[in-house]
């Protein structure tokens, strides 16, 4: 378990090691682990005989000697209740589990509703896990910003006429709503033209979106256009909430971001519940504005 502020290097030394790992592994985002694990559920719902957790962790060993779980962190009771168990199975079978996070074990789903039921699981991944805390001052993803313009403010007519310049050099100004199905909903970016969708902030993160809809959505655009993005206060929590999942899950898939804000990256959610966090997501659209991310 390395635990490290953002930007300070804690995924590159994981990179390598599982890159030179040469046995069966796999590598995913926290998120998108647990989207496959409730998937899984989903999948053999109408399975009563055998346990859940049991078929799924049996499934993964098949498959794999080392899980790399990216971004560790507990944000729903849902997830807090079934890990103890998860895990618990995961480690009785010997797969090796390597977990990278910005926050400090001790702090996992801190101030989340009955931790109490959840601490027993933060004394079990201490009792079967490594743990180190990697420090430093330096934000090592913000050395490669270039000059180029892709998050624009304030949300101004100048502003809005550069992305739409912008559209219109990458898709010739045609487009038609993208209609994603997940599990029995359906998520719509309203304008997609060959890879590249574009979407106001509160067509994905003013609705009741979660982590499947965010990575279905980074799995079917290669460029992502989010208008309006506004300073978020402490009572638009549930909306910073979705922006941070938003934004982890268009970087794991290296979807490259073009937006207009009200403010700067880091003016955007300076106060309320997760804003913590929040230092993580700044530090990324940051770099996603970056020359070499774009290449």
């Amino acid at each position: 378990y390395l635990q490290g502020d953002v930007g300070v290097g804690k995924t590159m030394i994981l990179n390598f090691f599982y890159e030179n790992f040469k046995y069966s592994k796999q590598r995913l985002h926290f998120n998108e682990f647990m989207i496959g694990f409730h998937d899984f559920v989903f999948q053999n719902k109408g399975n009563e005989k055998d346990n859940i957790i049991d078929k799924f962790v049996n499934n993964l060993k098949k498959k794999y000697r080392l899980v790399y779980l990216d971004e560790f962190q507990v944000t729903n009771i849902v997830d807090a209740m079934i890990l103890g168990n998860l895990f618990k199975k995961i480690f009785n079978e010997n797969i090796k589990v390597i977990i990278s996070s910005n926050i400090k074990i001790n702090d996992l789903y801190k101030d989340g509703l009955n931790r109490d039921l959840f601490l027993p699981f933060i004394s079990f991944l201490k009792e079967n896990l490594d743990v180190f805390q990697f420090s430093g001052d330096i934000d090592y993803r913000q050395l490669s910003l270039s000059e180029k313009k892709r998050f624009f403010t304030p949300i101004n007519p100048k502003n809005k006429s550069e992305i739409n310049a912008l559209w219109g050099e990458l898709t010739d100004g045609t487009s038609a709503p993208l209609k994603l199905k997940v599990k029995s909903r359906e998520v719509i970016i309203p304008a997609f033209c060959n890879g590249v969708g574009r979407a106001y902030f509160n067509d994905l993160c003013g609705k009741p979106l979660g982590p499947s809809d965010f990575l279905a959505i980074a799995k079917s655009v290669r460029v992502l256009i989010i208008e309006e993005i506004p300073k978020l206060s402490r009572e638009k929590n549930n909306q910073a909430k979705r922006f941070i999942t938003l934004i982890d899950t268009l970087y794991e898939h290296k979807v490259i971001l073009i937006a207009s804000a009200d403010v700067s990256p880091k003016k955007l959610y300076e106060k309320g519940t997760g804003s913590f966090e929040f230092e993580r997501t700044v530090s990324r659209l940051k770099e996603m504005q970056s020359e070499s991310w774009a290449s």
